[in-house]
């Protein structure tokens, strides 16, 4: 969600985050000038001195006066590098502050983004994009603030301080300086592939490696491991290949953007050597001469990173252009949250779905739920089962109508809608954390009652650290019945109208099955419940059972459904018969 204060903001222009640190770029500007003005005291003071020591070996100034013009210099310098720790602490502030803007608002609006639209990217590129590009992105901005005062004052102060001592000496010398920023102007074109294509190995690196993590056992079962190591190992070859490339081009010019900018030292030497002897076009002393050559070493150095800076700055404009799609404004609308309480009312019409370039998973399905009712919904492999689940949570299109409490789904936000809609999918998403921080999600809850709902309370006791107990990445401390109650606990911790509870009972053993479900029946009394499950035996207790097939839909209570549908008949017959000799077993 993207607020907006009375000034348009665009977290997806470079110009609102320069903006929102307005306040620490005044103080940047102020120290950056007196920095980087402060710098031409160098050059000076260095020729002062140097004809001081001349005179004093002369005979004709005494030590003091040499202590005086070092001491005086030393105070300069003390201001001047003070100068520049406030300019370098602001501006080092500035990068971290807009790193975490820009994160802030690509994590915000990764998480309000429809699915549908993520897709397109790869869980690899994703985290490249919130990590490495925003990084990168900011660093860019950071050395472009750096530089516009280390860099581009500097070089303006030195010049007129190069043409005060001799103006077409300067102009002759300094015309080999712009040549080296010509020369970074060609090479734009191979530093922006470079660096693009170090970034997308790197994104296919990340995706690959979640990969190999993710499905490591699938791998080990059909004996893929050593292959996809293989794959892995190829693809950090090519990362590496890509870094050394993307680096050669933006730091290997560095030495020849210095022997191009300190070309035209030959002319100061030569023309420097004439002015001192008279015979040039300035008449110049031994410490003006000093003073010049230091000055222009400088100012062919400063010359020099302005163009390494333009190609960094390349580099950082491929991050930009990685992350700024990411962080268009994703806006939801403010609006009445729809109450929670009072009677539930579900009711769908005409309701049909397809996926892009598929033919209907079903299609015309027409019911209505009141409150107080459990409707088992089930039906052969990929009917459409959990894709119905999902359509009442606004993750995907649908035609007809579908509505909770007479509020179209497909006119809600994501807001409104989970106010409206518990959701519990079949693979339960739990935090690496405590199990009372995964059911308080933060707020004040009291897990008690929860974890006895969903016969998890006496377990949890027996643990020694009770609800401080620390589950680990997505819950594989704890057993796989215990994984899905904790889940289903922190789900019907948050009333809702609706709770959609895709198979949640899969790893749960009937003895606890029946108890959360008479639990759920005297908890559900004021709203509805859709329980998604293979698992027929309990389905006789429901109000009414969905059954999915074919791309049709058929709605009944369970004895009709027994009578008329033999596919569900022999369904539950087969998972009767099963369980009896289980029994005898």
């Amino acid at each position: 969600m993207i607020r907006k204060s009375n000034r348009e903001r665009r977290p997806d222009r470079l110009s609102t985050y320069f903006y929102q640190e307005r306040g620490i770029l005044a103080g940047i500007t102020l120290t950056g000038i007196l920095y980087n003005a402060g710098l031409t005291a160098g050059p000076y003071f260095e020729g002062q001195l140097t004809l001081c020591l001349m005179a004093v070996l002369a005979g004709e100034k005494s030590g003091i006066d040499m202590i005086k013009l070092a001491g005086v210099y030393l105070i300069i310098i003390l201001i001047v590098q003070g100068a520049r720790c406030l300019k370098r602490f602001g501006v080092r502030r500035f990068a971290n502050d807009t790193a975490r803007s820009m994160r802030r608002v690509l994590y915000r609006n990764l998480v309000y983004q429809n699915p549908a639209v993520l897709s397109a990217d790869e869980a690899g590129s994703l985290m490249t994009k919130a990590i490495s590009d925003v990084d990168a992105c900011a660093e860019g901005m950071r050395k472009f603030t750096t530089e516009v005062f280390d860099t581009g004052v500097v070089m303006i102060a030195y010049l007129g301080m190069l043409m005060a001592y001799d103006l077409r000496l300067t102009l002759l010398a300094c015309v080999f300086a712009p040549l080296a920023a010509l020369l970074a102007q060609k090479l734009k074109h191979p530093i922006t592939r470079s660096a693009s294509a170090y970034k997308n190995s790197v994104s296919q690196l990340n995706t690959m490696t979640l990969d190999r993590v993710s499905n490591a056992l699938t791998y080990r079962v059909f004996g893929c491991e050593n292959q996809r190591d293989q794959a892995l190992g190829d693809q950090l070859a090519v990362v590496e290949k890509n870094a050394v490339v993307s680096s050669a081009w933006e730091n290997a010019m560095q030495p020849l953007y210095n022997i191009i900018a300190m070309a035209g030292v030959v002319f100061v030497l030569l023309r420097g050597a004439q002015n001192v002897l008279g015979v040039g076009w300035a008449a110049w002393d031994l410490a003006a001469f000093t003073t010049y050559l230091a000055c222009f070493s400088r100012l062919a150095l400063k010359s020099s990173h302005a163009a390494k800076l333009f190609n960094a700055v390349q580099k950082a404009k491929v991050s930009w252009q990685r992350i700024q799609p990411q962080l268009q404004p994703v806006e939801i609308p403010d609006s009445t949250l729809p109450p929670t309480a009072g009677p539930a009312e579900l009711k769908l019409e005409d309701l049909s779905f397809a996926y892009p370039h598929q033919p209907p998973l079903f299609e015309h399905v027409s019911f209505q739920v009141h409150a107080g009712q459990i409707i088992g919904i089930t039906g052969p492999l990929a009917c459409g089962k959990s894709t119905l689940g999902r359509l009442l949570l606004g993750e995907l299109p649908y035609a007809g109508s579908l509505r909770i409490n007479g509020l179209e789904i497909a006119q809600l936000n994501s807001a409104q809608i989970s106010h409206l809609v518990g959701y519990l999918g079949h693979a339960p998403q739990l935090l690496s954390d405590t199990i009372e921080e995964n059911i308080q999600l933060g707020e004040d809850l009291d897990c008690a009652p929860w974890l006895k709902l969903t016969a998890l309370e006496e377990e949890v006791a027996a643990m020694p650290e009770g609800l401080k107990t620390q589950i680990g990445a997505q819950g594989t401390r704890l057993s796989g019945g215990q994984q899905a109650r904790l889940a289903l606990a922190r789900t019907l911790a948050r009333p809702r109208p609706v709770w959609v509870l895709d198979d949640p009972f899969s790893a749960v053993d009937p003895a606890t099955e029946d108890e959360i479900l008479r639990n759920l029946r005297e908890l559900g009394k004021d709203r509805i419940i859709l329980l998604i499950s293979h698992r027929l035996a309990h389905f006789t207790q429901f109000d009414q059972v969905l059954w999915l097939e074919n791309g049709t839909a058929r709605i009944a209570d369970p004895a009709t459904m027994m009578a008329e549908n033999p596919a569900y008949a022999r369904l539950v017959q087969t998972q009767q018969k099963k369980a009896g000799d289980d029994d005898e077993k």
